[in-house]
C-alpha cells in the first residue's frame, strides 16, 4: 500500500486562518479545480467533513450527503473532507470516492491537527457563498441540511442545527453527559453572554454561515468547536435554528474527553478578553417587558416565603423549626413562581412547549437555577458585606438586583428557550 492517493488531494492553506471573500476565491482555487472541472467558479455550498479514523463512516456519509444534495442543488455544492492524517487511512479511502462523487474534495492534512481550525482550512479551500460543517461520525442527520439550507435562504446570516429547540433533542447521553453539556452552556452564559446567549446549542457542530457574514477576521478557534469563534468574530446578524436528535455514534470512538472541556473554557476566556467593552450587552439589551414581569412575580415569591416560614415556624402557629420551615417555604415561593412565570412571563414560550413532560422539565430546570441563584446570593452578601465593608442591607440588595438578573437571563435561555 502505498502513501499516495489515486487521485491528488486538495492543496491544504496555510497562514492565518482567514477565510477569502468571494472575490478572493478564484485565485485561490489554483491548479485544485480539477475535481469540479466541469462546475462554475463559484458555488451555493461548501459543506466541511473533519475527519480522524473515519474510515468506516466515510462511504455511507459521502453517498447520503450526495444523494440529499444532488436532489436539493445539483451541481452547485462541493463536499470538503478534511483528515488530520488519520492512522487508519480516512484520507486514502475518500480520494478513492472521487471518481464517483464528482462533486468530493479531499484535503490531507499534516502537521496540523484540530477538529475546529481542520473546519477552517476546509473553508479557506472552498469556493462557496454559503460555508457549512458537519461530523464525519454520522451523529449529524443529513436531511437536516435542507432546513439549514432553507433558513438562509430565507436570509439568516447563520442556520444552526440545535438540539435545544423543538425537535431537538439527544438519542441515549446519560445523565452526567447531559449535566456536563449543560453546565457548558451555562458557564458560557455566565462568561460570554453576549455570544453565547444568541443561540440555545451553543455547542453544536453542525451548522451554515455565508461566507460575507465571516470572511475577513482572523479566527483562533480551540478545540473541536467553530460555533463560538464564528458568532464571536462573524459579522452575524440574523440567526436562525433548527431541531435536530443528535445520534448515538454506530462505528468508530468518540473524540470528546476532558481535555476537549478544558479547552472550551479557554476559548471562552480568550474570547472574553477579547471583547471587554462587550460584556454588559446582554444585560442592556435584556427583553425589558418580560424581566418586568419576571421582577413582579418574584415579589409574589417574597410574599409567599414570608408567609409560610411564619405559618410553619410561629409558635403562635404550627411551631416547626426554623431550618425545615424555611426550606419548605423556599420550594413554595419557587413553586408559585415557575406557575406565574410559565403562564404570564414566558406564557408564549409556553404555549409552543406543551405537554406535561415539557412542563415538568421546565419546573427541574427553574428549581435548579434558582438553588443556584441563592448560593450565588449568598457569596456576593458575604463578599460585598465583609469583603468590601458595605452596608449589610445595601449589600443584600445589590446581592438580589444580580441574581435576579441571573434568574432571569439563565432561565430565558435554558428552561424557556428563546431565539431570534
Amino acid at each position: 500500500m502505498t502513501n499516495s492517493p489515486p487521485y491528488p488531494f486538495l492543496t491544504t492553506p496555510v497562514g492565518s486562518l482567514q477565510i477569502p471573500f468571494l472575490e478572493q476565491i478564484e485565485g485561490i482555487i489554483g491548479n485544485n479545480s480539477y475535481i469540479l472541472r466541469d462546475s462554475p467558479q463559484l458555488l451555493k455550498l461548501s459543506l466541511v467533513i473533519p475527519t480522524y479514523n473515519e474510515r468506516d463512516n466515510v462511504i455511507p456519509l459521502v453517498e447520503n450527503l450526495s444523494q440529499l444534495l444532488d436532489r436539493k442543488i445539483p451541481g452547485q455544492y462541493e463536499l470538503i473532507i478534511v483528515d488530520d492524517d488519520s492512522p487508519d487511512r480516512t484520507w486514502e479511502l475518500a480520494s478513492k470516492l472521487t471518481p464517483d462523487y464528482p462533486q468530493l474534495r479531499v484535503m490531507r492534512r499534516q502537521g496540523e491537527k484540530g477538529l475546529a481550525s481542520a473546519v477552517v482550512r476546509g473553508w479557506q479551500g472552498s469556493r462557496g457563498e454559503i460555508l457549512g460543517v458537519i461530523d464525519g461520525d454520522l451523529q449529524h442527520p443529513p436531511e437536516i441540511l435542507y432546513n439549514l439550507l432553507e433558513t438562509i435562504e430565507k436570509g439568516a446570516d447563520l442556520a444552526l442545527a440545535s438540539r435545544h429547540v423543538e425537535g431537538g433533542g439527544v438519542s441515549e447521553w446519560s445523565l452526567l453527559r447531559r449535566f456536563l453539556s449543560r453546565g457548558a452552556q451555562i458557564l458560557g452564559l455566565i462568561l460570554l453572554p453576549e455570544v453565547v446567549g444568541r443561540v440555545s446549542d451553543p455547542m453544536s457542530g453542525y451548522f451554515m454561515v455565508r461566507r460575507q457574514a465571516i470572511a475577513g477576521p482572523i479566527l483562533n478557534p480551540t478545540g473541536y468547536k467553530i460555533l463560538l469563534e464564528v458568532i464571536g468574530k462573524g459579522r452575524i446578524k440574523t440567526i436562525g435554528e433548527v431541531g435536530y436528535v443528535f445520534q448515538e455514534r454506530l462505528e468508530g470512538e468518540s473524540k470528546v474527553t476532558w481535555k476537549q472541556w478544558l479547552e472550551y473554557i479557554f476559548h471562552l476566556l480568550r474570547l472574553r478578553s477579547q471583547r471587554p467593552l462587550r460584556f454588559l450587552d446582554a444585560i442592556v439589551n435584556l427583553p425589558l417587558d418580560r424581566f418586568i414581569r419576571f421582577g413582579l412575580v418574584g415579589l409574589t415569591g417574597v410574599f409567599v416565603d414570608m408567609a409560610f416560614l411564619y405559618l410553619l415556624s410561629d409558635p403562635a402557629a404550627l411551631g416547626w423549626g426554623l431550618t425545615r420551615s424555611k426550606i419548605i417555604a423556599a420550594e413554595l415561593a419557587i413553586i408559585n413562581n415557575f406557575i406565574w412565570n410559565d403562564r404570564w412571563t414566558f406564557g408564549d414560550l409556553s404555549a409552543r412547549q406543551r405537554g406535561w413532560n415539557k412542563r415538568w422539565k421546565r419546573f427541574l430546570k427553574f428549581n435548579l437555577i434558582c438553588l443556584a441563584g441563592l448560593i450565588l446570593n449568598v457569596l456576593l452578601l458575604n463578599l460585598l458585606f465583609n469583603g468590601l465593608g458595605i452596608n449589610r442591607y445595601l449589600a443584600n440588595f445589590i446581592a438580589i438586583a444580580i441574581v435576579t438578573v441571573w434568574n432571569f437571563w439563565v432561565n430565558l435561555k435554558l428552561s424557556w428557550r428563546v431565539t431570534k
